[in-house]
């Protein structure tokens, strides 16, 4: 593989899915032949110190510009090509298409010979608005390949863009550390610290924003407890939304069968799954359509932990789940079909079984990271 220049707004330590599914994929690439282009996480001593300590860590090279986001000025695009140039690189991913896409053809006259964008949620609502659109087919024509997570984000982006670069379009998703994510990942030590030990547990893995859908799993927590009467709603992660939730919790009358645990560090997310019986995250829709979930790497992990999953119908989050054989896809926003999917599964456990068992082998047959970083390496 030639030497790639990677250039992104979305790369740890900034916390977020885009960002761990870039991460991932550039440790699974030789080191040797890749450089980074980042944007600065945060301006703060904390945030410098942080960003200093992950980019000594990494095995490749991290070049950090000054902003802490990363737009397609002059003065970006000229950092980018005297990086392409003075590396020897002669292809580029970007790690979001919108907008850094739009360096594409001063890459390429630099001496780019493969440019590959990846897409996520938010090209699929830029698809939506006109002026956008546009921005995006420029993207598409400057570019050897989108790359797109399932077949939600693929048929809204094709649609923006030319009929070439539709067709030049490859599906490239987030992947799963198998190894990371399983059964045995420490589950039960988590139950016994919150003391849920005999408890059934429905476990929400998320940052806390409104189109995750917590609030529908608390509101469908009394309907829930109707059938299940000692279920216990785990809510793991932080964000904007956890004060709304808290309170959700009181008046709904849930509060003592609700646990938050705040933000968890990355290298305990895998036994926060663990602690649970059934993944639950009914996602929606809002901002009419520009807010939606792209895929949903969530109920991967938690298919590859062995847990049956109920996914809202968001966006792209169907394409991580095999309905009705790794677990269900449940409207968004509607607490009694949600409360329904859950109260059985918590009732069946060979049912729990079953699902779980086809989740961790679809991971397994699907996901795995090693399969899409091979699929990354013929792209570039």
């Amino acid at each position: 593989m030639h030497k790639t220049l990677i250039v992104t707004n979305d790369f740890p330590p900034r916390p977020g899915g885009i960002q761990a599914f870039l991460h991932n994929m550039a440790l699974r690439l030789d080191p040797d032949r890749v450089v980074v282009y980042a944007s600065t996480w945060k301006h703060s001593a904390e945030g410098r110190e942080a960003t200093a300590a992950f980019d000594a860590e990494q095995p490749f090279q991290v070049v950090r510009d000054r902003t802490t986001m990363l737009l397609p000025t002059p003065r970006v695009t000229r950092r980018a090509v005297g990086l392409l140039r003075e590396h020897g690189c002669e292809s580029v991913w970007f790690g979001a298409a919108a907008p850094l896409g739009l360096m594409g053809p001063a890459l390429r006259r630099a001496g780019a010979r493969r440019i590959v964008a990846t897409t996520h949620g938010h090209e699929a609502g830029w698809a939506q608005l006109p002026a956008a659109r546009q921005l995006l087919r420029r993207i598409g024509e400057g570019t050897d390949t989108l790359t797109y997570l399932g077949e939600y984000t693929r048929s809204r982006i094709a649609s923006a863009v030319t009929g070439r670069a539709a067709a030049r379009m490859v599906q490239l998703p987030p992947g799963v550390d198998e190894k990371t994510f399983h059964p045995g990942s420490g589950g039960d030590e988590v139950r016994a610290r919150l003391g849920l030990t005999d408890r059934p547990v429905v476990v929400c893995v998320s940052r806390l924003v409104p189109r995750k859908g917590q609030d529908t799993l608390i509101e469908a927590m009394p309907r829930i407890l109707a059938a299940v009467p000692d279920a216990v709603l785990l809510i793991v992660g932080g964000g904007p939304y956890e004060a709304d939730l808290r309170a959700l919790a009181v008046s709904t009358g849930v509060a003592d069968s609700v646990v938050f645990t705040g933000a968890v560090p990355w290298s305990e997310l895998p036994a926060h799954y663990g602690a649970g019986d059934v993944f639950a995250m009914p996602c929606r829709t809002r901002r009419g359509g520009l807010d939606v979930e792209g895929l949903g790497i969530v109920y991967l992990e938690a298919s590859a932990t062995g847990l049956p999953v109920v996914a809202g119908d968001s966006g792209g989050a169907p394409d991580a789940v095999l309905d009705g054989e790794t677990g269900w896809v449940v409207r968004g926003g509607e607490p009694e079909e949600a409360a329904d999917r859950i109260a059985a599964l918590l009732q069946d456990p060979d049912l729990r079984a079953r699902m779980g068992e086809r989740g961790r082998a679809w991971v397994e047959e699907k996901w795995r990271w090693d399969l899409l970083a091979d699929r990354l390496r013929e792209l570039l």
